[in-house]
């Protein structure tokens, strides 16, 4: 009988998000506790992911990646995708209903996610810019357009399409980048959509566990 195989996916052994479950490990290890899949991580060093042999494995030297087996992948969203395509529970068995989720994939990582991470940037690297005043709102107010879409969408449902998904898996894990920001607090029905993605026990495990390695302290999970 061949054992099945554990994947090992890589986290920053210094995670500069101290801890807060921002890294973008923490989607990989979500979608793993979600589908019951147990897993390994190897922490790497900022001297350890500029070296050869993990840009062997991710070619622009960030992480997560993934390996099982002969797989190696990179990519967080190409990640996730993956495991829910090998195990239940993250992608709906009806094609159509896969399709959608699918879609929430690509709109959370490539039209959400992109103008979030640039008010990120702005306010770490461009803040001593005499023009950071001026660009700010601009940057908020991309933002704030894509909220307010989605906020139409999601309306007063729990998850956006039916169950929850790796759609809202990627969602939720891109919107919770403004908790600190005071703008996702303007849109009452994605906060409670963002604590409710936060209130899975899985999340929580993948919570703890990233930040145990923060602060060294074992996971409860």
């Amino acid at each position: 009988m061949t054992l099945p195989m554990i994947p090992t996916i890589t986290a920053f052994e210094r995670s500069p998000d101290g801890g807060k479950g921002l890294a973008r490990d923490m989607r990989v290890r979500w979608a793993l506790e979600e589908v019951g899949q147990p897993y390994e991580v190897r922490l790497v060093s900022f001297t350890e992911m500029k070296a050869s042999a993990h840009r062997t494995l991710h070619p622009f030297v960030q992480i997560p990646t993934y390996e099982e087996g002969d797989l190696a992948l990179f990519e967080s969203g190409a990640i996730v995708f993956h495991i829910a395509e090998r195990n239940a529970g993250l992608l709906p068995d009806d094609a159509n209903a896969r399709a959608r989720a699918i879609t929430w994939m690509f709109a959370a990582l490539n039209t959400m996610e992109p103008p979030i991470i640039d008010l990120g940037i702005a306010r770490l690297m461009e803040g001593d810019k005499p023009w950071f005043e001026q660009r700010l709102p601009v940057v908020e107010d991309r933002i704030r357009i894509r909220l307010g879409e989605l906020s139409v969408r999601l309306g007063d449902a729990d998850w956006l399409d039916g169950a929850f998904s790796a759609g809202d898996l990627l969602m939720v894990s891109v919107l919770l980048r403004l908790s600190r920001s005071g703008i996702l607090d303007e849109y009452p029905n994605l906060s409670a959509y963002v604590a409710r993605g936060k209130a899975r026990p899985a999340y929580q495990r993948a919570f703890d566990a990233q930040l145990a390695v923060f602060t060294g302290k074992p996971s409860s999970g």
